[in-house]
């Protein structure tokens, strides 16, 4: 599969324009037996410049552990997406078709007391304008060792809510 065969779909996935303000996500990692090994809440801040997509994103693990990254990326064109994070190795890149986009990058991965180096090949699919669902499949030595699932929703922007807020009043 190719970012361009899901050039007609709709809803078309502008990665700025979802991820700009706040997001939530919940998600999985399963071991490549299929085995539950984690599950996770992020909490996702975006700010779009214009030009730089800013994801300061919070992670609480179901054990307690909490994380932090913060992405920088990047619109070059209409498709493709440059981005960086602390933990990333050298940058990422993003190919958007469509409702459609593949993330690929190299990542340090905490391991117990120590750090792997893995490979992430993402695929995110805008299902309606607030719900991103997004399936990586994570490698070592190009073996691959899981896949994290993760379903995103967009927190509705603010002047949406004061519309629908006066309307839930009447019905009390």
């Amino acid at each position: 599969m190719k970012p361009q065969d899901f050039a007609d779909t709709k809803p078309r996935f502008v990665v700025e324009d979802y991820f700009n303000g706040r997001t939530k996500a919940w998600g999985i990692f399963e071991d490549r037996f299929g085995n539950l090994r984690r599950d996770f809440i992020v909490e996702i801040t975006g700010t779009w410049d214009g030009k730089t997509l800013t994801l300061d994103e919070d992670f609480t693990y179901g054990d307690g552990e909490k994380d932090r990254r913060v992405w920088t990326i990047v619109k070059k064109d209409e498709h493709t997406y440059e981005g960086r994070a602390d933990d990333v190795v050298g940058t990422a890149t993003g190919l958007a078709y469509g409702k459609a986009l593949n993330w690929r990058y190299d990542l340090n991965l905490k391991v117990g007391d120590g750090t792997w180096r893995v490979t992430f090949n993402d695929w995110m699919f805008l299902a309606d304008r607030e719900t991103l669902i997004n399936r990586a499949r994570v490698s070592k030595f190009g073996i691959e060792i899981g896949e994290v699932t993760l379903f995103f929703r967009k927190e509705p922007a603010r002047a949406a809510l004061s519309l629908v807020e006066p309307f839930a009043a009447v019905g009390q």
